[in-house]
């Protein structure tokens, strides 16, 4: 009998994709540098927005004939910054990261720059819509970059890290405030001069900033992927692959993977309330538009309304920029705590805490204690900075990559649309009952969106959908 002959099995080992690589990096100096260059231009950003209510206090005294209409130029401002996040979302699935950054970044800083020549509350009103529309297109876009970038188990940390920026900048504003604008009557319009520093910087991001890989494989420009992939392993010392990369990402076949029950092939935003995403883009608007809210109503009226309680502008100035320091140790502990309790805790315990101290800091403002307006302002700094962390952080996870840019720009437009509404509630609800229901009601609405915070899926260590 002649033996039948046998065949023998070999198992190839599954080929990991390119963000599979990416995912699993260290934190490398390639990091650090998109860390940084994504960072400055997020500082610069707080800067132009943190300017805006030094800017504001002056000059009520300035243009006192037009104080009234004052509080539709910050408005005017976050009504740009919701149409911009929106299309700039959008634009970043469609055109890619990198250059909608940079574009925005452009954007934003002439308008600035320009706006320092502005001879009206109207002229004033019109430029800082158009500052808006950028600002509020490269926030999204930033933090969905870093992202797409980081290592999976601190992918949570390094976001946050990058609205740390916020607090520089935030610094940097209060110290423009406390030593420029009061130096004369035009010193609102050397502050905005300084703030069109973000012309420049767009240079440097569109020249050295990598784009996307994830961005770069659904336009199929795999090429480019590779080489990108390959400098941040190199930075590692990670050697080549060697089986080269499929050309197109093999399919993921981890439970974590499986977030999105569909992968939409092109963005749109009713794909956001698609199968699978319709719970989390519900959560994560609502907790955008309330931490908006409460977030501007506060920081864009406070030099005011410290002044209004009787300090002199200078010395309100300082009260603002020692309440700004508190940012940074808020940054950090939200940093430390995203990768230890999760995205999900962390953003509604900061939530909470931010309803507490505000509710302690208008009771301060009323009674003048200048000792409890510092710590009440303080506390509201540093949890509310702190949510802010990790809110940037959460929002990109929730959508998978043909839809990520547009998922984050919605959802920050959404919240712009409460950063309207914010500075121009401020003004009825002091003259219904003072500072105290003013940071009652903020407090309120902190309450519901760290509410909201517990609805959305916890994606702590999970992979970034596909």
């Amino acid at each position: 009998m002649t033996p039948v002959p046998t065949s023998t099995s070999t198992s190839t080992p599954a080929v990991p994709t390119r963000s599979e690589r990416l995912d699993e990096l260290p934190f490398t100096s390639k990091h650090r540098r998109l860390l940084a260059g994504s960072g400055i231009g997020w500082a610069l950003d707080a800067l132009d927005v943190g300017l805006l209510s030094f800017v504001i206090a002056q000059l009520m005294t300035v243009w006192s004939d037009q104080a009234g209409q004052l509080a539709w130029v910050a408005s005017a401002g976050f009504a740009g910054m919701a149409i911009g996040a929106a299309v700039g979302g959008s634009l970043a699935d469609r055109l890619g990261r990198k250059t909608v950054f940079a574009l925005t970044l452009l954007l934003y800083g002439l308008a600035t720059g320009l706006s320092a020549l502005s001879w009206s509350v109207g002229v004033l009103l019109v430029l800082r819509f158009v500052v808006g529309l950028g600002l509020g297109s490269e926030l999204p876009v930033a933090s969905t970059l870093v992202s797409e970038f980081s290592p999976r188990r601190i992918r949570g940390r390094v976001v946050v890290l990058l609205e740390a920026f916020w607090a520089v900048g935030s610094i940097a504003a209060a110290l423009v405030g406390y030593l420029v604008i009061p130096t004369s009557d035009d010193g609102w319009r050397w502050a905005l001069l300084i703030g069109a520093a973000p012309a420049l910087y767009a240079v440097f991001v569109r020249l050295k900033m990598p784009e996307s890989v994830r961005f770069l494989e659904s336009r199929g420009r795999h090429d480019e992927a590779e080489r990108t992939v390959r400098g941040f392993e190199e930075a590692a010392g990670v050697p080549a692959p060697t089986v080269s990369a499929p050309t197109v990402p093999a399919p993921t076949v981890a439970a974590e993977e499986a977030r999105v029950v569909e992968k939409p092939a092109r963005a749109s935003v009713g794909r956001l309330f698609g199968a699978g995403m319709a719970r989390r883009t519900v959560a994560i608007w609502v907790v955008w538009f309330m931490t908006n809210f409460s977030y501007y109503g506060a920081f864009v009226w406070l030099p005011s309304l410290l002044v209004a309680a009787g300090f002199p502008l200078v010395r309100s100035f300082e009260y603002v920029l020692i309440i700004t320091l508190a940012q940074l140790p808020g940054y950090a502990a939200s940093a430390w705590l995203i990768e230890k309790w999760g995205r999900r805790g962390t953003l509604a315990t900061f939530l909470l805490g931010s309803a507490v101290a505000a509710v302690f800091f208008g009771f301060g403002a009323v009674s003048g204690s200048v000792a409890q307006i510092l710590v009440a302002g303080m506390a509201l700094s540093f949890f509310n900075l702190g949510a802010w962390g990790a809110l940037y952080a959460v929002t990109p996870e929730l959508y998978p990559t043909p839809l990520r840019g547009t998922g984050a720009g919605w959802a920050a437009g959404v919240g712009r649309i409460a950063s309207i509404a914010a500075p121009l509630s401020v003004p009825p609800l002091i003259a219904l009952g003072g500072p105290p229901t003013l940071f009652v009601v903020f407090g309120a609405v902190f309450v519901v969106g760290a509410v909201a915070a517990t609805m959305l899926p916890e994606l702590r260590g999970t992979r970034l959908a596909e």
